[in-house]
């Protein structure tokens, strides 16, 4: 099933992007609104997984991440997907193993999709379904509002240096 979704206002976020000489900073500036707009999804997810020890894994265990915390099978799909974007940005929301693992959680991934033994419980589609919407709506105020400090720092950086 397609779904279309309509945005308005990025343009004028465009034009703060413009604003900040650095690339590295936009980036910074994107990847905390993405994380700060995105918390309330996992949020939702956490409060939809099933909660079975059987058959569950750790409590809150799903998080808002940059990319760091890929299986490595993960990290060569996703190099795959994008390795000509050189600008974009990016956050997982997903299922993570407990503190200190370097990988999804395998338990979590069954649980979500199901397996011989198991019947899906999905919780991060419906997550997303839920969601959605209301995440870019979040993006839209947290990327305005990270664009207008991160610029009001550089002015001040830019006239401090120019004394």
């Amino acid at each position: 099933m397609t779904e279309y979704v309509t945005t308005e206002g990025f343009a004028a976020l465009d034009a703060l992007f413009d604003e900040l000489a650095k690339p590295a900073t936009r980036r910074a500036s994107a990847r905390r609104a993405l994380g700060k707009a995105a918390e309330p999804m996992a949020a939702i997810a956490n409060s939809l997984k099933p909660d079975d020890p059987a058959t569950s894994g750790a409590e809150d265990s799903i998080h808002v991440g940059i990319g760091t915390r890929l299986t490595p099978r993960q990290r060569l799909q996703h190099r795959r997907l994008t390795r000509d974007d050189r600008a974009g940005v990016e956050l997982f929301v997903g299922i993570t193993a407990p503190r200190g693992a370097s990988a999804a959680d395998p338990a979590g991934v069954q649980q979500e999709f199901g397996n011989v033994n198991h019947p899906p419980q999905p919780f991060m589609r419906p997550a997303w379904d839920q969601d959605h919407r209301a995440l870019l709506g979040r993006l839209a105020v947290e990327l305005g509002k990270d664009l207008e400090r991160s610029i009001q720092r550089a002015r001040r950086r830019a006239a401090r240096d120019s004394r």
